[in-house]
């Protein structure tokens, strides 16, 4: 054989043995990648409190919620992004211009996500730590909204039950002692707005990934 020959022999070899490792690789992170990057959580089961016409009583059931993401933007949808900040791995950066969080990765790229922020008069800047996590949590409105809206005519329930109906969604996280939190919705048609009262809103499927992904203690910076 030529010495032409044997390069091309061991070209084609070394060719072979990348595609294989590449294949290995991709085998590997499918499993993983959509608990990276969203739709992490196709279904799942909660139990809401529900009012029982036969009996008259309120009871407890089951429900299975099921979460599509209204992608229609697809800047929206979560995505791997070279990012680099000076920040611990794990930390989240909130764009509220923007309207997209980050959750830095520590390689220099991050998670990105879609969101809804504050509306005018209730935005914020500032740093803060996760401080507590929740599913499905309850909603006790806080006296200050309770008022604001009775003055718009709209009255708030004192409580709301965690459920599909309650408006933190599947997940929250709480950001230090502030009334603020990172929490889903029931109004997914909201994100990428600005109309929350100062709350960082995100579809239910995105919540849920980062709520598996985050840390208590994390640090989380509002821009």
């Amino acid at each position: 054989m030529s010495i032409s020959g044997m390069y091309r022999v061991r070209d084609r070899t070394w060719m072979m043995s990348a595609l294989c490792r590449l294949l290995l690789l991709l085998a590997f992170m499918l499993p993983v990648l959509p608990g990276l990057i969203g739709g992490a959580v196709a279904e799942e089961t909660v139990t809401v409190r529900q009012f029982d016409p036969a009996t008259g009583r309120w009871v407890r059931r089951e429900r299975t919620l099921s979460f599509k993401a209204p992608w229609g933007d697809a800047a929206v949808k979560p995505a791997v992004v070279p990012y680099s900040e000076n920040l611990p791995a794990g930390s989240i950066v909130i764009d509220t211009g923007e309207r997209r969080l980050y959750h830095l990765r520590g390689d220099g790229t991050a998670v990105r996500y879609g969101i809804g922020v504050g509306r005018e008069g209730f935005a914020w800047r500032g740093r803060e730590r996760i401080t507590r996590k929740a599913k499905w949590p309850d909603w006790r409105p806080p006296a200050e909204m309770i008022r604001r809206e009775a003055n718009q005519g709209r009255i708030l329930p004192t409580l709301v039950e965690g459920g599909p109906e309650n408006p933190l969604g599947a997940r929250a996280l709480y950001l230090g002692s502030t009334l603020f939190r990172i929490h889903g919705t029931n109004q997914p048609w909201t994100i990428g707005q600005a109309v929350s009262s100062g709350c960082i809103r995100m579809t239910n499927d995105d919540v849920i990934t980062l709520y598996n992904n985050v840390k208590i203690g994390a640090l989380v910076v509002v821009r």
